[in-house]
């Protein structure tokens, strides 16, 4: 509902830098009441940090926060404090805005499955530090990295042939804005790109060359010099590549992930490459997170690990306003606003 003022109730539940705040303030200022007050939010550890953990709120700061989501009709992210309440503390919530993509257990776990809660996610937010990270991992190992790596601990010199990416097949899974933008920049450099869609219907994203549906997957798979995981999780994903068509990966073949850890079988992962049964891996994402220390991927040397991580940048904040302020005057005016999340799809 509208406040007294006639103007609409705007709620930041993340942490954006006070200048992105002023922004989003000046975007609509007849038509919004802004309330921002970082000192009710969790302490950012980093830039465009929307996870930190949570901070002690004392009872009149609980309070605040409380009196803030309530009156809330669009909300900047979702509840820090008691995300599964989100329904009860927010009752005239109608949008809220993601700071992330891949955000169906984040919904669920929020209670907001299927409510009237208008949605939308962060999609294509992520798409270019990911692509840059895919092809960062393609290229330490085909330009053979970990062996320079050890050479120059030893002081070893010893010339040797090398390969080039230029030529090489891709087997992307996940034909989203992430991976839409891996296709482009890799087809770039030369590199085949096969797509996955489960229908293997629908247009083609610039820089793939064809698409496979499930009954051809199998049949890609032993031809792939890099099998890149660009999904979310959804019922569909979850253990998508299992041990079996993990066998089917060729030995020069790179495991790329910056979906969800879901996606793959982690033990049969860590088996292969403990085996060597293929080349070696590079992982934003995995079935538990924090990893666990007691991780054997944590002492393999075929393995880059990343703390999921690889979509976080000091620009996102900022593309993140940028999208919101989109949305904003999108909602407003009661017309279809950018990255609707669906429930049906649960992305």
């Amino acid at each position: 509902m509208p406040a007294s003022n006639g103007r609409v109730p705007v709620l930041i539940a993340s942490w954006i830098d006070g200048t992105q705040a002023e922004r989003i303030a000046a975007a609509e200022p007849e038509r919004i009441e802004l309330s921002y007050e970082p000192e009710l939010l969790p302490p950012p550890r980093y830039e465009a940090d929307h996870y930190a953990p949570p901070r002690d709120l004392t009872a009149d700061q609980r309070r605040r926060w409380r009196e803030l989501l309530g009156r809330a009709v669009v909300s900047l992210d979702f509840d820090w404090d008691q995300p599964a309440q989100m329904r009860t503390n927010a009752p005239n919530l109608r949008w809220i805005q993601a700071t992330g993509s891949g955000i169906g257990p984040l919904v669920a776990k929020a209670g907001l499955a299927d409510s009237p809660v208008r949605i939308t996610n962060a999609a294509g937010i992520h798409a270019q530090p990911l692509a840059e990270f895919v092809l960062m991992s393609a290229l330490h190992y085909v330009k053979d990295m970990p062996r320079l790596m050890k050479w120059k601990k030893e002081r070893h010199w010893e010339r040797y042939c090398g390969h080039e990416l230029a030529g090489s097949k891709m087997l992307l899974i996940g034909l989203g804005k992430v991976g839409a933008r891996i296709a482009q920049l890799s087809a770039a450099l030369g590199v085949e790109v096969i797509g996955h869609r489960r229908s293997g219907g629908g247009g083609k994203p610039a820089g793939v060359t064809r698409i496979v549906d499930g009954a051809g997957l199998d049949e890609a798979l032993p031809h792939a010099d890099l099998l890149v995981i660009a999904a979310p999780e959804t019922p569909e994903t979850v253990n998508l590549i299992d041990r079996r068509r993990l066998q089917l990966l060729p030995s020069r073949a790179v495991f790329v992930n910056v979906g969800r850890g879901s996606v793959v079988d982690e033990s049969a992962l860590i088996d292969v490459l403990v085996s060597g049964r293929i080349r070696g891996a590079a992982l934003d994402v995995f079935a538990e997170e924090p990893l666990p220390a007691d991780s054997p991927l944590w002492e393999l040397p075929n393995v880059i690990i990343s703390p999921h991580s690889a979509s976080t940048v000091v620009q996102e904040n900022d593309r993140i306003v940028d999208l919101f302020i989109e949305n904003l005057g999108r909602f407003l005016d009661d017309r279809p606003l950018v990255n609707e999340f669906d429930h049906r799809r649960r992305y």
